[in-house]
């Protein structure tokens, strides 16, 4: 953030700082051209080559032992979820598909079951329903789990929205879509869990983020992007709610004492052929269909998130992070291996403000984290209904 201030000359001068010599912060208001095209220089980037840098990930990800281990997976009836709820529930891993609907993951789970047979003991796994587009649907799923005193080892926020060309929509909850599916209902979730996971530590949470966050701004008092400051499209709702997930998932990471045993990632998929590409121009999907050797399979693209979920050297990477106190949580890039998120993730004075913001706008007080650790109550304005 660019500053002016006053000289110290000038302000030894007139005893105390004058209304000139008050220093003078200029709020930034977008991204610089530079980061602009460098965003979309990441972006082209991992387009054209992320397979090449994958080349050395088998597919699909073989995973280490994770019988005894509960995980729960948001938006796992389609695309990568859908591949990462399998693959844990085949390698023994207790799977609770955490979705809007129910029937379509009950249907999935039947087939799995069907597939599955002869090959082992059926899968664990399970349905409870969830629906990021209502906050009060967030609070109550985070009780009826809380509730069971169970394990939860990994949450993993997976499910997300790209309504691209669409234009902009605000949930009856009041806020622009792509900022409450993918970041304020995925940050109450991760929040309200915080029981759950402590008791279960070591827990990480791992949230499905984007390269496209490079593209992304976050103007804190302006998270619905309707003050007219900048003009909405789809890119701009998208961007910027997966920069706000980084952003908050850092201040949170660092908020965890060690002792608590929870760790937060974000991690790049990649660019993967899911269902988003449904609602893409004509002519962009003409070109998704020219270019598949370049566009992941949504299996490739689930490899970096069970990677995060499940490898127990994960842990001491984060640790180390924190240790070094850096600005950014983990970011574990398409190819398993630790990347570097864009310089406004760096931002730490914007970070705190969007954690501040977020807590604000999710309903729970500014000390929510450390009450949940020290085991006390915490009251959200949403779930009563």
């Amino acid at each position: 953030m660019a500053s002016v201030s006053a000289s110290p000359e000038k302000e030894k001068e007139n005893g105390k700082p004058s209304e000139e010599a008050a220093e003078i912060k200029v709020k930034k208001e977008a991204l610089g051209w530079i980061e602009w095209m460098m965003g979309w220089f990441y972006l082209a980037y991992e387009m054209l080559f992320q397979r090449i840098v994958a080349s050395n990930l088998p597919n699909p990800m073989p995973l280490p032992p994770i019988n005894d281990l509960t995980f729960v997976v948001t938006g796992s009836t389609s695309g990568i979820g859908k591949e990462i709820a399998r693959q844990l529930a085949e390698a023994g891993g207790h799977v609770v598909m955490a979705v809007r609907n129910t029937k379509a993951a009950n249907d999935l789970i039947k087939k799995w079951q069907e597939d599955w047979s002869g090959k082992g003991l059926p899968l664990d796994i399970e349905v409870m329903e969830l629906d990021l587009l209502s906050l009060d649907s967030v609070v109550r799923f985070a009780e009826a789990w809380n509730t069971r005193s169970g394990p939860l080892h990994a949450l993993i926020n997976n499910a997300g929205i790209f309504s691209i060309g669409e234009p902009q929509k605000i949930s009856k909850d009041g806020y622009e879509e792509h900022m409450q599916v993918n970041h304020l209902a995925p940050a109450l979730l991760s929040v309200l869990l915080l029981p759950s996971l402590i008791r279960s530590s070591p827990s990480r949470i791992v949230n499905v983020n984007s390269v496209m966050h490079s593209l992304g701004f976050v103007d804190p008092e302006d998270m619905n992007v309707t003050s007219g400051k900048r003009k909405y499209t789809s890119l701009v709702g998208y961007t910027s709610s997966k920069l706000a997930q980084i952003m908050f998932s850092s201040v949170l990471n660092k908020k965890l004492p060690t002792e608590a045993g929870i760790n937060v990632a974000c991690v790049s998929p990649g660019i993967v052929q899911t269902n988003v590409a449904r609602d893409l121009p004509k002519i962009v999907q003409a070109a998704y269909h020219l270019i598949p050797y370049f566009i992941f399979s949504p299996e490739e693209g689930s490899r970096s998130t069970l990677f995060a979920a499940t490898d127990p050297q994960l842990v001491e990477y984060c640790e180390s992070l924190k240790t070094e106190d850096w600005p950014v949580c983990a970011f574990i890039n398409h190819d398993c291996r630790p990347a570097n998120p864009s310089e406004e993730a760096h931002n730490v004075e914007t970070s705190n403000r969007v954690w501040e913001k977020t807590l604000e706008l999710i309903g729970l007080p500014s000390d929510a984290v450390e009450r949940l650790i020290e085991g006390e109550q915490v009251n959200c304005k949403y779930g009563s209904s």
